[in-house]
């Protein structure tokens, strides 16, 4: 999983790039989790993960904390979950997680990227098969203790449902398990004094596409655009990641 992880890094590092954004996107995120499981991260494991991935999208903590007072009212409108698919140019797989209060809306605007790009929306579970929903947890190996052991490490995670344990990035540990255990793995983390950089649950396709990189440029316009879009929070497919489609993203 490590070259995808290496591209959703990237991608992830351009969206940060956009901060506003960004933020924008850990509010809804808080909306969601403290209308979920309240306002105490002590209690509610959603909230906690929230706040962790909003300390390292460098959110002011006082936002973060003005989010979760407003969140609590009773007034704040929430927000939804729901996820669309299709396919992009070249037959690419395309998994769009998205956070709305407006379903219409955000289901015409998915719909006009994919028809811009060549690609076209799909019905709902049609892709399922092609992808696995994993929990990927990312930890800064700077933040480890330098007596920790990565085999011992491996070892003690293994109980709470560690799939995969990717340590080929010097910077970072990319911890994986199953949906069903995230939360486990979670407080696992928490048990051990394991600072967590980022967690969130991630769609692994589990059938690659190959294409060329002058392929893959359309692909990508539509990545980007769907990005973009505030409503989105997450973009998965099954294209095979090339050195030449890395170099692309590179020079972006």
């Amino acid at each position: 999983m490590g070259r995808a992880f290496e591209f959703r890094k990237a991608r992830k590092m351009k969206r940060w790039s956009k901060m506003a954004k960004t933020f924008t996107r850990i509010g809804k995120d808080i909306v969601i989790a403290v209308k979920e499981g309240g306002t105490d991260p002590d209690t509610n494991a959603r909230l906690r993960q929230v706040m962790q991935n909003a300390k390292s999208a460098n959110m002011p903590k006082d936002n973060v904390l003005r989010a979760i007072k407003k969140a609590s009212d009773k007034d704040t409108a929430n927000y939804e979950e729901m996820s669309l698919e299709g396919y992009a140019v070249h037959g690419i797989a395309v998994f769009v997680d998205c956070a709305t209060n407006n379903n219409n809306r955000t289901v015409a605007d998915v719909r006009s990227y994919f028809s811009k790009c060549d690609g076209s929306l799909g019905t709902n579970g049609s892709l399922e098969f092609i992808f696995d929903r994993k929990g990927v947890f990312t930890i800064n190996s700077n933040n480890l203790d330098i007596d920790i052991d990565i085999d011992d490490l491996e070892m003690e995670l293994i109980d709470a449902g560690l799939e995969e344990l990717d340590s080929n990035d010097k910077e970072s540990l990319v911890i994986y398990c199953e949906l069903s255990d995230f939360h486990n793995m979670q407080t696992k983390l928490e048990d051990l004094d394991i600072e967590i950089e980022n967690s969130e649950l991630q769609r692994i396709p589990n059938v690659y596409k190959k294409i060329t990189a002058e392929q893959a440029e359309k692909v990508l316009k539509l990545l980007d655009l769907l990005e973009e879009n505030e409503d989105v929070h997450q973009v998965f497919h099954n294209m095979e990641l090339t050195d030449d489609i890395l170099n692309i993203l590179e020079r972006e």
